[in-house]
């Protein structure tokens, strides 16, 4: 499966998403997140799995569901 297109900053590196972003908001980029409800946070999520990165987050989403 491929990325989707990643913005990079003005320093060069690649934008990160934020904590407050919305499992419904990252499902056209990420298929993973429809197995969540559409207002659960990406923060939450991390939280929940004990991960630090979205890529981190997509792969316990895959593991759980």
């Amino acid at each position: 499966m491929t990325l989707p297109p990643h913005k990079r900053t003005e320093q060069g590196a690649f934008r990160r998403e934020r904590a407050d972003s919305l499992a419904k908001n990252l499902r056209k980029d990420y298929r993973e997140f429809n197995k969540v409800h559409g207002n659960t946070k990406l923060g939450t999520l991390k939280e929940e799995s004990g991960e630090t990165s979205i890529n981190g987050v997509r792969k316990y989403l895959r593991e759980k569901y």
